[in-house]
């Protein structure tokens, strides 16, 4: 199914029953199984609408990977615990991780690796990409399938592209964003009948003008739960980075991604990228609801610079030539540099007990006790 057979189902299905939640809607386009976004194509890197931070450098996977290390050390190394990844686009972020990680024998050793994502296309790159890999992963659909044992979780951009709520300040209340049918039988924006109650607004909704909206993510909370009991239950740590905002916030921002550049979102349903940034203070919330202890939440920019990321890249630029130098280079700014992804990333660790977590309990600028598993050696 195309992107305009999609969209013929989508104006159907609203014709015959009426107009979709913004969640509906995105739930369709990302998700349909014969013309779902992610389920149809590899959405990733300079062919696709979008490049990860794994993509623009293997310093960032190599890093998360020395997290990783650390927060198995920090766990007291148990014989064995469950690696997983939620949402590993093209597997490259796990490739780098488990290449750092063989620093460690006694890690991959411990390690049974899952990778949890629900597209046939990507479990095959992701396949491919970890053929050589020390550890061999197993596929599954959903969190909860991932086998009882201590938990050491990475999950970089996979809330943004789960479905969110959202509710327009009205002279009635807050109702429900809706995506109906306009006179033309074009896809639009419009108002349901479905309300926030108002005992449940944040502070920054309370005196909003008419006109504003407000997302909420239930299902990315649900989710945040689920990892949470699991940490409280069974120990561990949880690494989730994504784009967002760490205090709850009112505004649009859902936004489509088509070809690398912003798409009007109900243009190209199934064919182009839709994400909306994530509430770090809801998800944190959700986390400590299901037992864990969320750590202080820190921006991409210092969470790398934290783990090191100056010393790996000078590590790999060392008697390379000028211009191998300038994309190392290029890829420190484009990480960490506040006018491109060091700012509007903001990384949350989650606790199983409480304990501390490095680099979250490190002072601002400090890289110590990463030293040793950051060597040129991994190249």
């Amino acid at each position: 199914m195309s992107g305009a057979a999609l969209k013929d189902k989508l104006t159907a299905g609203i014709r015959a029953h009426g107009p979709v939640t913004v969640a509906d809607y995105m739930a369709a386009c990302l998700a349909d199984p014969d013309a779902g976004y992610y389920i149809t194509r590899d959405p990733f890197g300079k062919k696709g609408d979008f490049t990860t931070a794994p993509e623009v450098s293997q310093m960032f996977g190599e890093l998360i990977g020395a997290f990783c290390l650390q927060a198995f050390k920090d766990l007291g190394a148990p014989d064995s615990f469950q690696l997983v990844e939620l949402g590993p686009g093209r597997g490259t972020l796990m490739a780098d991780l488990l290449r750092m990680a063989s620093l460690r024998p006694e890690f991959v050793e411990a390690a049974s690796l899952s990778l949890v994502e629900t597209s046939p296309t990507l479990r095959k790159i992701q396949a491919k990409t970890l053929e050589k890999a020390p550890l061999a992963p197993a596929f599954l659909d959903r969190f909860a399938d991932v086998p009882d044992g201590p938990l050491i979780l990475v999950a970089n951009e996979f809330f943004d592209a789960l479905p969110i709520h959202q509710y327009v300040r009205t002279a009635d209340g807050w109702r429900e964003r809706m995506i109906g049918l306009s006179e033309t039988g074009e896809l639009c924006f419009g108002v349901g009948t479905a309300r926030l109650d108002d005992t449940d607004l944040p502070p920054a909704a309370q005196t909003a003008p008419h006109g504003t909206i407000l997302e909420t993510q239930p299902a990315a909370n649900a989710i945040a739960q689920e990892i949470g009991t699991r940490l409280a239950r069974h120990g561990g740590a949880a690494l989730i980075i994504d784009y967002g905002y760490l205090k709850t916030a009112t505004g649009d921002t859902l936004q489509a991604l088509y070809k690398h550049t912003h798409d009007d979102v109900l243009a190209h349903p199934g064919e182009a990228d839709l994400t909306a940034h994530v509430n770090f203070e809801a998800l944190a919330r959700a986390a400590r609801d299901g037992g864990a202890i969320p750590l202080p939440p820190l921006e991409q920019g210092e969470f790398l610079l934290r783990l090191g990321l100056l010393e790996r890249a000078g590590a790999l630029g060392s008697g390379k030539s000028h211009s191998v130098q300038e994309t190392i280079r290029d890829a420190v700014e484009r990480l960490a540099a506040p006018d491109q992804m060091g700012t509007l990333f903001k990384v949350l660790a989650l606790s199983g007990d409480g304990r501390p977590l490095a680099p979250f309990d490190m002072p601002a600028g400090s890289q110590q006790g990463f030293t040793d598993m950051r060597g040129g050696e991994i190249g």
